[in-house]
């Protein structure tokens, strides 16, 4: 992928859900244009696993204290911070990666399960003649065909429904969604088309009988987020790197650079969670991948630091499967402030959602009782 030749030898701070968002190379780009990089020097490139299976965290927790000096510590177990060590890992870098809770406890796991270019970018894109959008559709469909070839024991097409009330909308967004497959290109999943109104109550029953006029059906993919962050953390385990979760970063370790003479982050202070032990972890670079508390570790490095990272929540719901049909999601595409809602069946269940409010960094957010109402009463 663009991302690979983006950041070989180099290291790329912060990030966490950022990289999914912008797409791997856009967010490379993004990186490079905020900082300036450090570089370290490669080995041979590793094209197969060093262990059979995974060591156990024993034999990890050992590997990070006795190791001298890694060429790279990520700090971060989500699916850009376990990509990163994959990355590194498989160049020949000696890597180690260390986690706080569980892997993919954090935004890795809470999404909404599509993997999909964006109908609404899309609309923006055209709208407002904007061609960073466009490219950002264009490079999202790329990578939702890359995860669906990669990954096809988590990922699947899925056809979602847009329910249309008024007859002028119909070919409005049946110009719109035919743009979208014109745009995936040859990673179309399948073409969209058309339902009628008996045929679109039939999948969801609970729709307006006296206001729809039918319905659209196109097609994206869902993904399962958690699996495939764990998948990438267990690969990277079983190429070498060090690789540990319930290890909480307590503070960044510095030396002064003998050339220049600038000091500079060497490593980090870890510290077992789960017996109290604390060591130190020397790297020759740090990567912080630790999403919406990137802010609190580059805090470690520089208590002056501005903040550069505006949390905001994206709550769903969990609802019963006769929701949904088990092979259909739905999409509203305006609600009453505006905002999207998806309704996705999910392991015989409901997914609805998402919201979009600033909020504040927690350990352990839950939902707002204001976003579970306005999830219900759209519902």
């Amino acid at each position: 992928m663009a991302f690979q030749k983006a950041v070989k030898g180099t290291i790329l701070v912060g990030g966490g859900a950022l990289a999914t968002v912008l797409g791997l190379s856009q967010f490379a780009h993004y990186r490079r244009k905020q900082m300036n990089l450090a570089y370290v020097k490669a080995a041979d490139c590793i094209s197969e696993p060093v262990n059979r299976e995974p060591p156990s965290r024993e034999a990890q927790l050992l590997t990070l204290q006795n190791t001298s000096e890694f060429d790279i510590l990520v700090i971060g177990g989500g699916a850009t911070g376990s990509g990163c060590a994959l990355d590194a890992v498989t160049r020949g870098l000696k890597t180690a990666l260390v986690e706080r809770d569980d892997f993919s406890s954090g935004t890795s796991s809470r999404s909404t399960k599509l993997i999909h270019g964006g109908v609404r970018y899309l609309q923006k894109a055209i709208m407002k003649l904007d061609i960073e959008q466009y490219r950002m559709v264009k490079e999202a469909l790329h990578e939702r065909a890359n995860l669906l070839e990669i990954a096809p024991h988590l990922s699947a097409p899925l056809p979602i429904m847009l329910p249309v009330y008024k007859w002028w909308q119909l070919p409005y967004y049946w110009v719109g969604i035919k743009l979208y497959d014109l745009v995936a290109g040859s990673n179309c999943l399948k073409s969209s088309y058309v339902l009628s109104k008996s045929r679109a109550l039939e999948h969801f029953p609970m729709l307006q009988k006296d206001k729809l006029v039918g319905a659209i059906v196109y097609y994206d993919g869902q993904h399962n987020d958690a699996r495939m962050n764990l998948a990438i953390a267990l690969t990277a385990a079983r190429y070498g790197a060090a690789t540990a979760n319930y290890m909480e970063v307590v503070s960044l370790l510095k030396k002064t650079d003998p050339q220049t003479g600038k000091v500079r982050v060497s490593g980090a202070r870890c510290k077992d969670v789960l017996t109290g032990q604390e060591f130190d972890v020397r790297a020759k670079c740090v990567i912080n991948a630790t999403g919406p508390f990137t802010d609190s570790v580059r805090k470690m490095d520089d208590k002056d630091a501005a903040a550069i990272c505006q949390p905001s929540a994206g709550v769903h719901i969990v609802m019963p499967g006769y929701y949904s049909p088990e092979s259909m999601g739905l999409l509203d595409p305006a609600t009453s402030d505006g905002r999207v809602i998806f309704f996705l069946p999910w392991q015989k269940m409901t997914i609805a959602g998402t919201t979009d409010t600033p909020t504040d960094i927690t350990h352990h957010p839950i939902p707002s009782e204001e976003d579970i109402n306005f999830i219900l009463n759209e519902v």
